[in-house]
């Protein structure tokens, strides 16, 4: 693995139920990144199709053609890709993020925390399960959206090794400066890289701001997006992790016997 790595977060405005139009804007960009030495990608929540609630059932049975395209994309690129998708499975649906590493599906997260107040948990199953997993861009811990707002979720993430958080996000005015804070504490307090791809534009009544963030392990913003399409570029540093982490050893500090263990 190396040592320093270009990641990036794409963000776009996603034509409501439109998975042509979605996929093809996502390649797109995709490959934007990708010639220029990309190894890692974040994409938006639920990139492919938005919150289509009405649809979302039919369009889900085309979700592993888009992750045919995408295994296809990221392995003529070489890098890691990683976004959330409707994932149909058992007559249940799912948010679920898919960490595809030089074409091949190494890792799989549904969104553990669905958004009762915009009415999500009526429609989709949430996830049992977190995940941190090994690959060619680092070791990486993924988290959907509203997520973000649990930071024992992301403590857990931390402490099974993870260096870099994925967030694919489709997160609205009018909260961005809570958006903005919360991402930055997740680095902060973790000592990880952040990656957040947030959407832009108008779904229906809902306006996004985009703001998609690349975020350092001291808390420092890399990179951040406009109000419209974009995509970030920044470099990692894991030696610079590691000098960070041993001058505020956050970890080694930890009192869990007082106030517990998440392990």
């Amino acid at each position: 693995m190396p040592r320093k790595i270009n990641a990036s977060a794409i963000q776009f405005n996603i034509a409501l139920g439109d998975v042509d139009s979605n996929l093809r804007t996502a390649i797109g960009s995709l490959r934007k990144v990708g010639e220029k030495g990309g190894h890692l990608a974040v994409l938006p929540e639920m990139w492919s199709s938005g919150y289509d609630y009405t649809n979302l059932s039919t369009l889900a049975e085309r979700t592993p053609e888009v992750l045919d395209a995408l295994r296809s994309v990221s392995s003529e690129l070489g890098m890691v890709t990683v976004g959330s998708l409707a994932e149909k499975k058992d007559g249940a649906l799912y948010n679920t993020a898919f960490v595809v590493d030089r074409g091949e599906i190494v890792g799989s997260y549904r969104k553990l925390h669905l958004f009762s107040t915009m009415g999500e948990d009526r429609y989709l199953k949430s996830g049992e399960s977190t995940l941190v997993v090994d690959t060619s861009a680092g070791r990486i811990g993924v988290a959907i959206c509203y997520d973000l707002r649990f930071p024992e979720l992301f403590r857990k993430l931390a402490l099974e090794g993870a260096q870099i958080l994925c967030l694919p996000a489709e997160w609205p005015k009018p909260r961005q400066e809570h958006w903005r804070t919360l991402l930055r504490a997740r680095a902060i307090e973790n000592q990880l890289f952040v990656a957040a791809a947030n959407c832009c534009g108008i779904q229906g009544k809902l306006d996004f701001f985009g703001m998609s963030l690349l975020i350092s392990a001291r808390g420092e913003v890399l990179s951040e997006g406009g109000e419209s399409d974009c995509e970030l570029t920044a470099e990692f540093d894991f030696d610079d992790m590691d000098a960070y982490r041993s001058q505020i050893r956050c970890f080694i500090d930890r009192r869990p016997e007082i106030y517990g263990t998440l392990l």
